[in-house]
């Protein structure tokens, strides 16, 4: 395992703040992947702003282009945060995520030999294995920031068959490191309150002792203004969209848990009582399988329309539909899952139509009155659905500012530097408590 070009990129001067912390943040997903730039950086760059020393370790995949790199690495280096990329491997399956997992351990581990750091800021659970290990050995503070139910997620998305002997081992061992995860952090990130809620009823009571906080996956609101009439009428005109008909707008991509024929029966229906109806999918997916699905339903090629957007493009392109559509298949682990279309959706100012189980979903969409959430996929449901989102429209306006408290990310940082500040959560504390074991 390398290290991606060999260099830790940095702001470079500038002192600790009060109260501030020296922090490893940890992630296998790539900063130069779509999630990195929505997901982790924005966050990063705003705790960085607030005093805190920020080293980032990431995973960036080889077909990564050079400017994509260059791009991250100049971002990082204009806000304060030291970014260390590493190579990621895929093969053979399970061994090269094991010594992806030790090339990240390793270079943690000398990184806190140069610097001792105050807090290992864990995303998911390959990155929780480092942090519940240097909590044990140096007594560095560990924060969970577990994202979802992650085993569980494999299972129900289809990535690991329990029926094979491999994946049932692996599967029971996070399962496992769960548990231990719960018990041995000094603070826990939920993306839901309902996957909080779950934690708190584990009838092992690994979570019980421990704080958790609830960060939904945040929008930069600025970002995604809402939505004007002059906006929409460039967009539809952009994209050769006829300023008259109804567009219904996907955004992300079609994969494991988007269910993409569901999607396209709830549009056929708007399609029949709207004529020349369009649907809008913006997303980097290969176009072939949602014309494929779209023609088995009797949808004209001239009613789907796929554009690929960069981050900036993505509001420009959203502007033109009358409201947001996306189904997820609703699973156990989807309790945990905080879809961050929603909140996008929600600050341009569009109602959204989408399904009931999925994380916070329903309530978000009962308090706010900015959508509907259909609980079952069949024709009556979405003609019914469609009628309730008219309903909804008067109120368009209240929209945005009932999804900052859920969705805003400068609300996000604000609860991450609380937990940051925290006492408990810091290096100090967890000497104190007994944490540090000398042994390597």
């Amino acid at each position: 395992m390398t290290v991606d070009g060999g260099d830790a990129w940095h702001s470079g001067g500038g002192g600790r703040k009060q109260g501030s912390r020296r922090v490893l943040y940890l992630s296998y997903d790539g900063m130069t992947d779509p999630l990195g730039p929505s997901q982790v950086l924005p966050y990063l760059f705003g705790l960085a702003k607030l005093g805190h020393d920020i080293t980032l370790i990431s995973f960036e995949k080889p077909e990564r282009t050079a400017a994509e790199r260059a791009a991250v690495r100049s971002l990082s280096g204009a806000n304060g945060v030291e970014w260390h990329p590493l190579s990621y491997t895929k093969r053979p399956p399970v061994l090269s995520t094991v010594r992806d997992v030790q090339a990240m351990g390793a270079l943690a581990k000398r990184l806190h030999r140069e610097r001792p750091f105050d807090l290992l800021h864990c995303r998911s659970y390959l990155a929780a294995l480092i942090g519940a290990r240097m909590k044990r050995q140096h007594g560095t503070g560990f924060l969970f920031d577990m994202r979802g139910f992650w085993a569980d997620e494999r299972v129900d998305g289809g990535l690991w068959n329990l029926r094979n002997p491999l994946f049932r081992t692996v599967f029971a061992y996070f399962r496992a490191r769960e548990a231990d995860f719960l018990r041995e952090a000094d603070h826990v990130v939920s993306l839901t309150e309902a996957a909080r809620d779950i934690l708190r009823s584990r009838p092992d009571g690994a979570a019980a002792a421990t704080p958790i906080s609830v960060i939904p996956c945040c929008a930069e609101f600025d970002a995604f203004p809402p939505v004007t009439p002059e906006r929409r009428a460039a967009a539809r005109q952009s994209l050769g969209i006829a300023p008259e008909v109804r567009v219904a707008a996907y955004l992300g991509s079609i994969g494991t848990w988007y269910l993409l024929d569901e999607m396209l029966d709830a549009f056929a229906v708007q399609q029949a009582r709207s004529p020349g109806a369009v649907m809008l999918f913006v997303t980097r997916d290969d176009p072939a399988p949602i014309r494929s699905a779209a023609a088995a339903r009797g949808i004209s090629p001239e009613a789907i329309v796929i554009r690929p957007a960069t981050r900036a493009e993505v509001p420009q392109f959203l502007a033109a539909a009358d409201y947001g559509l996306f189904f997820i298949k609703p699973a156990f682990s989807k309790q945990a899952s905080s879809p961050v279309k929603l909140g996008e959706l929600m600050a341009l100012e569009l109602p959204v139509l989408t399904n009931a189980g999925v994380g916070d979903v329903d309530r978000i969409l009962a308090e706010s009155g900015a959508g509907v959430a259909v609980t079952s996929f069949d024709q009556a449901a979405y003609a019914e659905a469609l009628d309730q989102l008219e309903a909804l429209r008067p109120h368009m306006n209240r929209w945005r500012e009932a999804a900052r408290r859920w969705f805003d990310l400068d609300e996000g940082v604000r609860r991450y530097d609380a937990i940051y500040r925290d006492p408990s959560t810091s290096r100090n504390s967890a000497i104190s408590r007994g944490a540090c074991d000398a042994s390597e």
